[in-house]
């Protein structure tokens, strides 16, 4: 090849390089013109999301338009303010609150809600749940929800407590009895009884009892009655006793088991007992000799004359109502408190007197009657009052009702 043409083609080489590298130039300038014509247009603007602060420039339009180009997708419960169709201006600050799903059990009863709020008490007034005094929520309602996004409301009620019998009205959330104790801070002691089962369930209007049960030792000494033990004396008219030897109590130490309710004895019983001081009994001796009465007046104590009627002296003298009586009354036997046969013997002479004032067997002088026995008892006859013997109907309607004197000889 010529030398010429080898230079004419070097030289067209050399232009085109030339050129190419004027264009790359010209073309780079552009493009750094444009990139900060494009960088000088953006707006500064500050993005809170969920209540993170975040600083970025913006060739956005609107507020809708930011989102999208942060790749930030807005449902539709979402918060966002300004709204999505607000320009961007400089200096804008955007808010963007995600909601989320809460759910609110009360009860046996779930309620869920899209809601921004994070604060419990703001998401329970937005879901239109209302707090009384006592009901009791689970995050407190001061507080911000955790990642559980649920919230327990349980709603109080009131009932009846009685512990020991004292009675109050109280507010509960507790479902069982044995919640509601422990949330009364309500120990229970060993003994102690409810009138229902620990894990049975609590509702308004419900009554809990604790019964406080006691159980206590109680050691007493008590006095322990004689006995009175009798026997037959044949040298005692019958109907008369006599104190031989008297009696005296003695004493006995008892060991109790007591069980007290709400304070009150319900019951007592005995688990031992130890004899400190035996009793003494009482011996008592009681008349059987029988009383004859005749008209022999050589033994005063137990005959009766028929003769005399003036009284004699001495002995206790005193008034009383006198009445009479046959052996053939209406009731009776015949036969005297001390053993005499009346009807056998119609003519003896024999009263009938209370013996706590003239004792049995005393021989007494009765006025307008005579000497007689003291040997009977009546029903009727208390105090002051004697009934006498005679032999006939007739004769006790003819006594009538009389006051006489008497006299106690013996």
């Amino acid at each position: 090849m010529p030398k010429s043409t080898m230079k004419n083609l070097f030289s067209m080489s050399l232009r085109s390089k030339q050129i190419a590298l004027v264009t790359f130039a010209f073309t780079l300038f552009v493009s750094i013109i444009s990139l900060v014509l494009y960088e000088g247009s953006k707006k500064s603007v500050t993005l809170l999301v969920n209540g993170e602060q975040i600083e970025i420039k913006t060739s956005a339009h609107t507020v809708g338009q930011l989102l999208s180009s942060e790749d930030f997708e807005v449902a539709e419960h979402d918060l966002v303010t300004p709204s999505v169709n607000t320009p961007i201006e400089e200096g804008l600050s955007v808010r963007w609150e995600q909601a989320k799903q809460v759910e609110i059990h009360t009860g046996k009863e779930v309620q869920k809600i899209w809601t921004t709020e994070r604060n419990v008490g703001d998401i329970l007034a937005a879901a239109g749940v209302t707090l009384l005094e006592h009901d009791k929520v689970l995050p407190n309602p001061n507080e911000n929800l955790g990642e559980d996004l649920r919230i327990n409301v349980q709603k109080a009620f009131q009932l009846t407590l009685i512990d020991g019998g004292n009675e109050k009205q109280v507010w509960s959330t507790s479902t069982t009895v044995a919640d509601f104790l422990k949330r009364e801070n309500i120990q229970l002691n060993e003994h102690d009884k409810l009138n229902r089962k620990a894990d049975g369930l609590v509702k308004p209007g419900s009554i809990v009892e604790v019964v406080r049960v006691e159980k206590v030792t109680d050691v007493v000494e008590e006095p322990t009655n004689f006995a009175v033990v009798t026997k037959s004396d044949a040298e005692l008219l019958k109907g008369r006793e006599k104190v031989v030897q008297e009696g005296k109590k003695g004493s006995v130490e008892r060991k109790f088991e007591v069980v007290k309710e709400n304070g009150k004895e319900v019951s007592r019983t005995l688990l031992s007992e130890k004899v400190i001081k035996e009793p003494q009994k009482k011996i008592v001796a009681v008349g059987s000799k029988k009383m004859v009465a005749s008209a022999n007046t050589s033994k005063p104590k137990t005959i009766v004359s028929r003769g005399s009627s003036a009284a004699p002296s001495g002995g206790k003298e005193f008034y009383v109502t006198a009445t009479a009586y046959t052996a053939h009354c209406n009731g009776c036997t015949g036969t005297t408190a001390t053993g005499i046969d009346l009807r056998a013997n119609p003519n003896l002479k024999v009263v009938a007197v209370d013996p706590k004032v003239i004792p049995l067997g005393s021989k007494v002088w009765v006025e307008g009657y005579g000497y007689a026995i003291a040997g009977d008892t009546g029903g009727a006859i208390k105090g002051n009052r004697i009934d006498l013997h005679v032999p006939t109907k007739q004769a006790a309607y003819n006594f009538g009702r009389r006051t006489v004197k008497i006299k106690v000889i013996d």
